[in-house]
């Protein structure tokens, strides 16, 4: 909320440097639209989504799989092989989403450590 509430203060220059431009205050509005509205909800029997236009519950049974974005976001994979964008789910979230799912889908495990590699006896300085 607090970039929201800065782009309005920055936004009032310009809104009354001409008739007209108050306008411009839409787009901190809609910001503030965006986070209050935007979020995943999960229990042990659903997903529901909400997004800033509607919004969709989806049964556990029907998600056939997690799927990891470049962006380090979360997309439900569905039965159909549609995805479904998690909103406000990241990587870092994975964890509990596993547990809120009841076991269905499991934790994620750290990334196994590579052991470093052992010197080549080819190398040795001179």
């Amino acid at each position: 909320m607090i970039p929201a509430a800065l782009l309005f203060v920055c936004a009032t220059p310009l809104a009354f440097g001409a008739p007209g431009l108050q306008v411009v205050y839409l787009v901190p509005l809609a910001l503030v639209l965006w986070v209050i509205r935007t979020r995943t909800v999960v229990d042990a029997e659903q997903v529901r989504i909400r997004t800033l236009f509607g919004a969709r519950s989806i049964v556990w049974s029907d998600i056939a799989a997690l799927r990891l974005t470049k962006a380090s976001g979360v997309k439900a994979v569905l039965t159909d092989d549609s995805e479904v964008t998690l909103p406000a789910v990241r990587v870092r979230d994975l964890d509990a989403l596993a547990r809120a799912s009841g076991g269905r889908f499991g934790e994620p495990e750290p990334a196994a450590e590579t052991e470093p590699a052992e010197p080549d006896p080819t190398d040795e300085p001179r």
